[in-house]
């Protein structure tokens, strides 16, 4: 039998090993940068498949699929905001705004529906845009910003919508919501989409460079040559976009505009981010962390929802996740400062 010091040394040297092969290495150092949430998640899947009886089969997981798509919409844009050092707490209300617009348009606009699309899209586009141009040219505090901003397109899906539903009967509409690409949901082919899109954003891309930058070190940034106001304004009307986007399908998976949806949605997006590694204090985070962090999310509310837990309990839990999630980041920080 092979002591500690043996076995380690044959783990270094498959490691080694596996460096030399591309798709290896980065499979490898993908592992190795989230083992920590990839063992939670896999801990978290086992305790859920032997405690209940319908978690790991087919029908669940497309479920828990097609429900995490629309966080998916809104974590890519708030992981965006908090790399600049910001935060965007627009994305559910924009969710309900996009969705009570275009689905108005549908049924009592008479507008086809790849226009009523456009117009929900243009929606959260107008509103991430009206975000970045205020954080970039006043000052104000991300935080202070879209909070009123939340505000404010909460309250115009109510007075849009009547303060009621808009019921929708049209089938081409919702096939953009209901509809499969085989036996897979639409929803989670569009998430699919986004996140690779995101992915070479942030990667391949001037733009992605440039706001890591200007979230590690502002100063420094504009000292190199970086539009600040420019990255800004972009990143906020990304993650508008991409909330008019999810505020659009899932208008059309409900067959409705519906004014009070979207709310708490934030806060399942930046437990997401957070747990996927993205750092409070910006300039940290990788897409592939954050996907690990939108699939415990939503394991996990998939779970306290097949044990029957209370819907109250479930916002303790969720609070609970976020916290831990701000102190790994923390003491991750700390040792990174040693």
């Amino acid at each position: 039998m092979m002591d500690g010091a043996e076995k380690k040394r044959g783990l270094a040297g498959l490691y080694r090993k596996s460096q030399q092969i591309p798709v290896l290495r980065n499979i490898t150092s993908y592992v190795y940068r989230n083992t920590g949430i990839l063992v939670g998640l896999v801990i978290l899947c086992l305790f859920l498949s032997f405690g209940t009886e319908t978690f790991a089969t087919q029908t669940n997981i497309i479920n828990i699929l097609r429900q995490i798509s629309t966080n998916v919409c809104l974590t890519v844009g708030i992981m965006l905001a908090i790399l600049l050092g910001g935060i965007d707490l627009t994305g559910g209300a924009v969710i309900a705004l996009s969705g009570c617009i275009s689905a108005k348009a549908v049924m009592d606009l008479g507008t086809p529906v790849w226009a009523a699309i456009f117009l929900g899209c243009l929606a959260g586009l107008v509103v991430g845009m009206a975000n970045g141009l205020i954080i970039a040219y006043t000052d104000m505090p991300p935080f202070i910003v879209t909070l009123a901003m939340q505000n404010i397109c909460r309250g115009a899906a109510y007075l849009y919508a009547d303060g009621n539903p808009i019921r929708v009967s049209n089938e081409a509409f919702e096939k953009i919501g209901m509809g499969y690409l085989g036996s897979i949901p639409l929803p989670v082919i569009y998430s699919i989409v986004i996140l690779a899109v995101s992915a070479w954003l942030l990667t391949q891309t001037k733009m992605g460079q440039e706001i890591y930058a200007v979230g590690g070190n502002r100063e420094a940034a504009r000292f190199t040559g970086i539009n600040i106001n420019r990255v800004q304004i972009f990143v906020y009307s990304y993650s508008g976009l991409l909330a008019g986007v999810a505020g659009v399908v899932l208008a059309a998976r409900m067959a409705s505009g519906q004014p009070a949806t979207g709310v708490g949605y934030e806060t399942d997006a930046v437990a997401a981010a957070v747990l996927g590694g993205t750092s409070m204090s910006g300039g940290v985070g990788t897409p592939g962390g954050m996907i690990i962090g939108i699939l415990v999310i939503g394991v996990l509310n998939n779970g306290l929802n097949l044990l029957h837990v209370n819907s109250f309990w479930q916002y303790v839990a969720r609070g609970v996740v976020i916290l831990l999630a701000v102190y790994v980041d923390l003491m991750r920080k700390r040792r990174a400062y040693r």
